[in-house]
C-alpha cells in the first residue's frame, strides 16, 4: 500500500515538473538580454555633391539596413525580444531639411511595426549613458550589439560630412573607450559589430581590449550603395576586403 502511494507521489511531482518547465516564464526576454541597433545619420548632399565618390545619395542608408536587422532578429528571438534602436537625432533633423521630408516619421514607423524601443540621441554622452545604464546591467546583458553608419579605421562618425564638410562633429573614439563603457554590461557571447569602414583596422582591438568583448569589423570599406540587389545587407566593397575581430 505504501509503495503504491510513493509511486502515485512521484508520478505528480514529476508531472508538475514538467509543467512548470513548459510554461513559459515571464522574464525570460529579461534574462536573454537586450539587443541595441545603432544608427549613425547621413551626409548633406550639399557637401558631398562635388565628391568624385559622393556618399549617401539616399537618406535612409543606415536607418534601412538597420531596420532589415531588427526584423532578422524579431523573427528569430519572438516577440519578446527587448531590442532598442539608437539613432542620432541631429543628423536626420537636418537631412529632414535638406530632403523636405519628415525622416524622424518615416523612422518612427520602423518603430511601431517591429514593436522596438525607439530611442534619440544627440550627443555621445548619451550614447553612452544608455549603453551603461539604460537597463539594469545587472540583470539585463547586451547580447547583442551593432553600428550601422559612417566610420573610419579609429572611430564611429555619427554625422560624417552632415555638420562639416569631410568631416565629424559627433563621434564613438577608439581612445575614449576604456572607462567609457562600463565593463561587465555585455553578455559574454555577445554578437558585436560595426558594418562600417575600416573597424576591423584598429577599433576592434581596442574595443575588446576595453570591454573584454571582441566586436567584428571591416578591413576595407563597406558600400550600402545599391542596398535593394542584396536585401539591403551591407556589403564589403573591394575583393581583398574581409570581415575580421
Amino acid at each position: 500500500m505504501f509503495a503504491k502511494s510513493f509511486t502515485s507521489q512521484k508520478g505528480v511531482f514529476a508531472f508538475l515538473l514538467l509543467l512548470l518547465l513548459l510554461i513559459p516564464n515571464a522574464h525570460s526576454a529579461e534574462r536573454a538580454g537586450e539587443y541595441i541597433i545603432l544608427s549613425g545619420a547621413p551626409s548633406l548632399k550639399k557637401w558631398e555633391k562635388y565628391r568624385l565618390e559622393p556618399h549617401d545619395h539616399w537618406w535612409g542608408n543606415f536607418i534601412r539596413a538597420a531596420r532589415v536587422r531588427i526584423q532578422q532578429i524579431r523573427d528569430q528571438k519572438g516577440a519578446k525580444a527587448l531590442i532598442s534602436w539608437l539613432v542620432y537625432r541631429p543628423g536626420y533633423l537636418s537631412r529632414s531639411i535638406e530632403d523636405g521630408r519628415p525622416l524622424l516619421s518615416y523612422i518612427e514607423s520602423v518603430r511601431d511595426k517591429y514593436s522596438v524601443n525607439l530611442i534619440y540621441f544627440d550627443t555621445t554622452a548619451q550614447l553612452l549613458n544608455y549603453i551603461n545604464h539604460g537597463m539594469n546591467r545587472q540583470e539585463i546583458k547586451i547580447v547583442n550589439f551593432e553600428f550601422f553608419g559612417h566610420s573610419n579605421r579609429a572611430c564611429f562618425m555619427f554625422d560624417y560630412s552632415n555638420k562639416i564638410a569631410n568631416g565629424s562633429k559627433a563621434w564613438l573614439h577608439e581612445n575614449d573607450l576604456k572607462g567609457a563603457i562600463a565593463r561587465g554590461i555585455f553578455d559574454r557571447r555577445a554578437y558585436i559589430k560595426s558594418w562600417g569602414c575600416h573597424t576591423a583596422e584598429s577599433m576592434s582591438k581596442k574595443w575588446k581590449w576595453a570591454t573584454g568583448r571582441p566586436m567584428w569589423g571591416a578591413i576595407g570599406k563597406v558600400d550600402y550603395s545599391n542596398g535593394h540587389l542584396r536585401g539591403w545587407v551591407p556589403a564589403l566593397s573591394n575583393s581583398d576586403g574581409r570581415w575580421a575581430r
